[in-house]
Formats: C-alpha cells, structure tokens, sequence
C-alpha cells in the first residue's frame, strides 16, 4: 500500500512538471517520522475512508488513534494495544464537546484493541480517550 501510495505522489508530480505547475510534497522521512512515533500501529478496523487525524501514546502499552471520514462526517475512536496479550481491561471513547449526549464509547478485557467507536461530528468538535489497564489519555480540540 505504501508502494502504491509513493507512486500517486510520484505521478503527481511529474503530472505538475509536466503541465508547467509546481508542486510540493512533505517528504517520506517526515511521514516516516510520525507513523513512527505511535507505540501500537493504527489497525484500520475504522474501515475505507477513516484517515488518522491525530492519536496518543498510551504509556508503553499502546495508542488511542482518533479517525476522520470526510465523506460521512463521523469520528471513529479505537485504542490499540502495542503487544497482544491476555485480555486486560481497555477502553475507546468520542463523544461532542459541546454536546456528550452525542458519544460512543467500547470498554472490557480485550486482547488487542477497544473499539472502532463512532460519532457524527460534521460542524462539531470532538473529545476522545484512551484506556489500557490504569493508564488513559483523554485529547480534544478536532472540529469536523
């Protein structure tokens, strides 16, 4: 997927060359850089149209990844565990900032991952949370 994701931004720019426009990318390290800096990998259980807008560490024990589907206009939450193991208590959670009766939320003992949660959020803004065992992480500030 990567693969093909160097070669759209490849043509792209030839295609920008080619036509007189200029084009700019951010460079691979760059993106490199932030994918890396997650402890657990976001695992795409949002599903098609989800892009990362934002995620948090969770200690060492793994990352809470927030989503954003443009087309839909909803958020989606999960907490991804950096190392699988024995089911241990996690929790994914979105809700409305200005409005919590608008939220979603997935808790247990799981092994890998809590969630995907979602929440419509076009023209609003979003709180979202993280829980592994007792360390949580709780962000807001995304406005759809």
């Amino acid at each position: 997927m990567k693969r093909m994701r160097r070669a759209a931004v490849v043509t792209a720019l030839a295609t920008a060359a080619t036509a007189g426009a200029t084009a700019f990318a951010v460079p691979a390290s760059a993106a490199a850089a932030t994918a890396e800096s997650a402890v657990a990998a976001y695992n795409g259980v949002c599903g098609a149209g989800y892009k990362v807008v934002d995620f948090s560490n969770i200690g060492s024990l793994g990352t809470a990844y927030l989503t954003w589907n443009a087309t839909t206009g909803e958020n989606c939450a999960v907490t991804v565990r950096a190392r699988p193991g024995a089911a241990v208590y996690m929790h994914a959670k979105v809700f409305q900032t200005n409005n919590t009766q608008v939220s979603a939320s997935d808790s247990g003992a799981y092994t890998s991952y809590a969630g995907p949660v979602y929440i419509p959020a076009r023209f609003e803004c979003v709180t979202w949370r993280g829980q592994i065992a007792d360390q949580y992480v709780t962000k807001d500030g995304h406005c759809g």
